[in-house]
């Protein structure tokens, strides 16, 4: 079967620049919103597609630069004996250097027979498809390919919605399956005329008037429409088209009334059966319309679990179910570096298999920030939701994502994620020294660590920094999520017997806590976990420690400062 073996987009909408090598089997695109995934499928799809014609605007040009040509070229390896035919088409063979990535200007031993079709747009917008090769250029031959191996290599392609795939319409699913010959013309002009002659207008009383007036209108002028017109189907404006014989199920109901999910889920397994006929499939939006065990199915039909791939699958998506269920061999993350863009196969990174599935959702996030542990992320989100309420921007809209670092995981999950080119940081207690060599890795690769001060973690910073009146309500956080008696007991432990809760809230009460106190309910936190989960420290973050935030001490809110100052440039 073909194979698309190199993509090369210029100033086509948002890509300025790419040069990228796909894989067999499925290659799905990830990333940040508007990255230019999109705009990959709609290249591929405008250069390779069994078009005679395209409309092109201005739009289309990268940031209006009509002035320079769109250019999308597209190598293709794995030629069938037609495409490789050396009286059609032996001045444009080119040779393909699997290891190198690099197009030679002829075949040669140890590279792989290859055309590469380009499809170019001055601004007169016109578009023009032809094959190139250094050795035709030389020669001043040009062509393209024949319309039969136009058919043969383009890809079909699934949006939105799939009606047409469920048609045997040109560049259907089902027009490859019987090889482009339902031609039913016949039978539609026969099915045409009966429905013409069982019109009844005798059921259309409603017309009787008017046809009386017209066919007085017509003898007045001499028009000859006999002794009167009738109302009757116009066998010239039934029109059918391939299109029109459609599957239905066997009730008669068509299949394009499917939801869209079963809908998608039946044209990719139809695609799978034409696969000896249409081997490339392009899917926008993967998951659009599908629950994750759809999903699943869906990735299963396209053969992504096996290792003989059936299809060249290029695909979109925004679903961290997606990414848990590919291998990292067929995920490839698109971003923008400087005025180019860049798709990185995510296996090139080395093993971070279990970093992806474990983060799935990080993978599809402009910034991402490792927090040492779950009750840091409960503070990031309740934060959030703080800030957001009074009009400030959000995370989720600077691009930014929470991973759990799992304690003494964190800097091996933050440099597996940034040597996948993601953007980085940590947030980490201090009260244990980070390892030193992971550490210097993670910095040099242009990754920021934000950690407490003075050897503290989290739970000893708040009760430290926080004002009177909200340590005190954090201290009833404690109490209401772990229960009275517990608190109690742990006050006795750190203390050694010598503070009780009563005290303590006795203290509070009549005057205000003091720095001794502070710090042994930051210690007695901070060793029993009275704050550890997500949504304790979320309710924290969101009612306790955002409301507080401008009285508190900057040894606290300056780190905070720092991570959310982060992100914001991350967003811009």
């Amino acid at each position: 079967m073909a194979l698309i073996r190199l993509v090369e987009i210029e100033n086509f909408r948002a890509v300025k620049a790419l040069r990228w090598l796909p894989t067999p089997g499925v290659n799905c695109l990830i990333g940040p919103g508007d990255s230019g995934k999109s705009t990959i499928l709609d290249a591929i799809d405008l250069c390779l597609g069994a078009r005679r014609s395209l409309s092109f605007t201005d739009a289309d040009f990268h940031g209006l630069d009509f002035g320079r040509p769109i250019r999308i070229a597209v190598t293709i390896g794995a030629l069938n004996d037609p495409l490789k035919n050396i009286d059609t088409y032996g001045d444009f063979l080119v040779g393909f250097n699997a290891a190198t990535g690099a197009v030679e200007p002829e075949p040669g031993a140890g590279l792989e027979v290859a055309l590469t079709l380009q499809l170019t747009v001055q601004d007169d917008l016109e578009p023009e498809w032809t094959l190139v090769s250094p050795r035709a250029v030389a020669a001043g031959r040009t062509r393209n390919l024949n319309w039969a191996d136009r058919t043969r290599v383009a890809p079909a392609r699934l949006g939105v919605t799939g009606d047409t795939h469920l048609t045997w319409r040109r560049g259907s699913v089902l027009s490859k399956l019987t090889d482009g010959k339902a031609d039913a013309s016949k039978e539609l002009t026969r099915a045409a005329r009966e429905m013409r002659n069982a019109f009844d207008q005798n059921e259309l009383k409603e017309l009787e008037g008017s046809l009386k007036l017209v066919t007085a209108a017509a003898g007045e002028m001499g028009v000859p429409v006999g002794a009167a017109v009738q109302a009757l189907l116009d066998a010239g404006s039934v029109s059918f088209t391939g299109g029109t014989i459609s599957l239905h199920d066997e009730d008669g109901v068509p299949l394009r009334s499917l939801g869209l999910g079963s809908s998608r889920l039946l044209i990719a397994a139809l695609q799978r059966k034409a696969a000896e006929k249409a081997t490339t499939f392009l899917i926008d939006e993967l998951e659009y319309g599908l629950e994750p065990h759809r999903i699943i199915r869906l990735l299963g039909a396209l053969g992504a679990k096996e290792e003989v791939p059936p299809l060249q699958v290029f695909a979109t998506s925004h679903s961290p179910t997606t990414v848990t269920e590919l291998s990292a061999h067929q995920l490839h993350i698109v971003r923008r570096n400087g005025g180019h863009h860049i798709v990185t196969r995510t296996s090139d990174a080395g093993d971070v298999q279990g970093t992806i599935r474990a983060h799935a959702h990080a993978l599809l996030a402009t910034s991402i920030v490792v927090c040492e542990g779950g009750s840091e992320i409960g503070l990031m989100r309740g934060l959030d939701q703080h800030f957001t309420a009074t009009g400030e921007i959000s995370l989720a809209a600077c691009g930014a994502t929470l991973v759990n670092g799992n304690g003494d995981e964190t800097f091996g999950r933050a440099n597996a994620l940034q040597s996948l080119g993601y953007r980085v940081a940590i947030l980490r207690d201090s009260d244990k020294p980070a390892p030193a060599p992971a550490e210097a890795i993670f910095i040099a690769g242009g990754g920021k660590v934000f950690a407490w001060g003075g050897g503290r973690a989290l739970e000893q910073e708040l009760f430290a920094a926080l004002p009177d009146g909200p340590a005190d309500k954090l201290l009833d956080l404690a109490i209401e999520a772990k229960e009275r008696v517990l608190i109690e007991a742990h006050i006795k432990t750190i203390s050694n017997g010598a503070k009780t809760l009563h005290d303590l809230e006795a203290e509070a009460l009549i005057d205000s806590l003091s720095p001794a106190s502070r710090t042994l309910l930051g210690n007695a936190a901070a060793r029993f976990g009275w704050l550890k989960t997500i949504t304790t420290m979320e309710t924290a973050g969101r009612n306790i420690v955002g409301p507080a935030y401008g009285d508190a001490n900057t040894s606290l809110t300056g780190t905070l400062d720092g991570v959310l100052e982060w992100v914001e440039d991350g967003g811009r």
